[in-house]
């Protein structure tokens, strides 16, 4: 077990070693565990998370909201416009002034060079950052996604086949950042990861692929991508499904994009595709989900859906993610 973790950042998953992922799910669970029982847990009592949203949400405000409350703090909701960030104030001066009030701060911004921003947050930071999602990565997520994983298969993981499928999600471009996570995060932790794309117009970032690969040979798991929905989902233990725009091949040429997202119909998890896999396997989503696009009313609503789950494990994985992290935070400078 990790226990070093005191201000520790958290912008993508591969900053984090197994052994310190490891320790928040154990946290996680003895955090669970307690919320079901209705016990306290004020880990964090009189602290403070700021969380700057660029856009809206909804699991990911929450699951932090609910979760500082349930430790015993308070969030602080942030927008650009509503601060003097929208007015060109610095992040440097903008998080030194409110690292001597809080002790934490969450950052979602999606847009092109949004990690960017969360990066400079962090290098002038005394305080936690956590990346809430950005355009390359969504680890809050990921982490909550393996915890499900983790519960539902009793820790029983390597060899187990991960699919993450793209979707025919269309009206707009959805970011690169959920898949990302989630091809480099699993083959850490035993899981063979196929990744179904229609074609090379809608892989993933370069650097994102490389590193599933580099992790596949590392942890001695598998990556690979398939460019048929069907074929992926065969064997499978885990069908994560969910659209994403061809922004390596578009750009952010929003018209372009869903052009070539509806010029390939029918890319939808439905029980069909379900029955392709092995017995036993579950259906994940990050949420929220396009019915009748992404995947049928007969799937989302089976048994086989564990989508509640893992949105409410979003709660939970955050709960420690800032319990490990905000308690007695130490300067980093």
């Amino acid at each position: 077990m990790q226990t070093t973790l005191k201000g520790k950042h958290f912008l993508c998953e591969q900053d984090w070693t197994n052994e310190e992922l490891e320790t928040l799910f154990k946290v996680a669970e003895e955090l669970k565990m307690r919320y079901l029982l209705g016990q306290e847990t004020e880990i964090l009592k009189n602290k403070s998370l700021f969380m700057l949203f660029y856009e809206e949400s909804t699991r990911t405000r929450n699951a932090f909201e609910c979760g500082i409350t349930q430790l015993g703090g308070h969030g602080n909701y942030l927008t650009p416009k509503a601060t003097q960030v929208g007015h060109g104030e610095t992040p440097q001066d903008t998080v030194e002034v409110l690292g001597r009030m809080g002790h934490g701060i969450g950052i979602r911004n999606t847009l092109v060079g949004g990690h960017d921003i969360m990066a400079n947050f962090a290098k002038y930071s005394k305080i936690p950052v956590y990346n809430m999602q950005c355009d390359l990565w969504h680890p809050t997520q990921s982490i909550a996604d393996l915890f499900t994983i983790k519960e539902k298969f009793h820790n029983e993981l390597k060899g187990r086949k991960f699919v993450i499928s793209w979707t025919s999600a269309g009206q707009y471009m959805r970011p690169l950042s959920m898949a990302q996570s989630l091809i480099t995060l699993m083959p850490r932790f035993g899981l063979d990861v196929t990744l179904a794309v229609p074609s090379k117009d809608f892989e993933l970032m370069p650097m994102a692929m490389d590193m599933a690969r580099a992790n596949a040979e590392r942890y001695g798991s598998k990556f690979e991508v398939v460019n048929d929905m069907d074929t992926a989902c065969e064997g499978a233990d885990i069908i994560y499904a969910k659209g994403w725009g061809p922004i390596m091949t578009v750009g952010d040429d929003e018209k372009a994009g869903v052009e070539m997202i509806e010029a390939n119909p029918g890319w939808c998890v439905d029980s069909r595709r379900m029955a392709l896999a092995n017995p036993g396997a579950i259906y994940m989503h990050c949420m929220p989900f396009d019915r009748g696009q992404e995947v049928t009313d007969e799937v989302a609503d089976s048994a086989q859906s564990v989508v509640y789950d893992e949105a409410e494990n979003r709660m939970h994985t955050i709960k420690a993610l800032m319990a490990l992290t905000m308690g007695n935070v130490q300067s980093r400078r």
